[in-house]
């Protein structure tokens, strides 16, 4: 229990703030799980998963429309808490979302009611609390802002230079498919700005491969 009890303090700066008895709470309820690549993790406002604390590997989280089109809102990678996922726990937090593995992964699980009932039992925590929920819907309107008054090429540019940092690789094994569910755009208009990408240069395209040939000019692309 005292090694689970450093792992779960580890993602809470407000640890040291909660009572012994609040401490024991979220660590008994706490549970591991491990998923593999492609596994869902949370299906929406439908399901109350919980509180995640992700130990290893990397989550998408991601909202769907009725036609099943897809749209990226972050990623969850080591140390990320998230707080959406146990969203039925709290009356003025209500949005849906999706959260599936992209690698093998392994997090913390707190059940949502009892994170709730120590939230507002702990000054501390509700700020910490706040605080990460505030976090996340910065996150979700810098998205917004991005799809609203950002052409597909600045946004596709951007993408690319952000996947290649998470990969660790200047060449990314992602379909167009994939892309544009990232993007939340059709697959042909993905195709349509990559060639256009690599007609200036910047990409070269392969079977199945993208390979960022230039990525300054990408990243200028991106930030212009």
């Amino acid at each position: 229990m005292a090694d689970k009890r450093m792992e779960i303090a580890a993602f809470f700066s407000s640890w040291n703030k909660l009572t012994a008895a609040q401490q024991q709470s979220l660590c008994s309820a706490a549970q591991l799980r491990s998923v593999t690549a492609g596994e869902m993790v949370h299906g929406g406002s439908s399901e109350c998963t919980g509180l995640l604390l992700v130990c290893s590997g990397r989550l998408r989280a991601y909202s769907a429309s009725p036609d099943g089109r897809e749209i990226t809102l972050y990623r969850l990678l080591q140390r990320d808490v998230c707080l959406f996922s146990a969203s039925c726990a709290f009356h003025a937090l209500q949005i849906d979302i999706a959260i599936r593995a992209e690698e093998d992964s392994s997090f913390w699980i707190i059940p949502a009611d009892v994170y709730q009932r120590v939230a507002e039992a702990s000054g501390p925590l509700s700020t910490e609390t706040n605080r990460l929920m505030a976090s996340r819907f910065s996150e979700v309107m810098w998205l917004l802002e991005q799809v609203l008054w950002q052409s597909m090429d600045r946004r596709l540019a951007a993408f690319l230079v952000e996947e290649a940092n998470l990969e660790g690789t200047e060449e990314l094994h992602i379909t167009h498919e994939e892309i544009g569910s990232h993007l939340g755009t059709a697959r042909e208009v993905v195709t349509r700005m990559l060639h256009y990408l690599q007609s200036e240069g910047l990409v070269r395209l392969g079977r199945g491969s993208i390979e960022l040939t230039d990525r300054a000019g990408l990243e200028a692309v991106g930030d212009t």
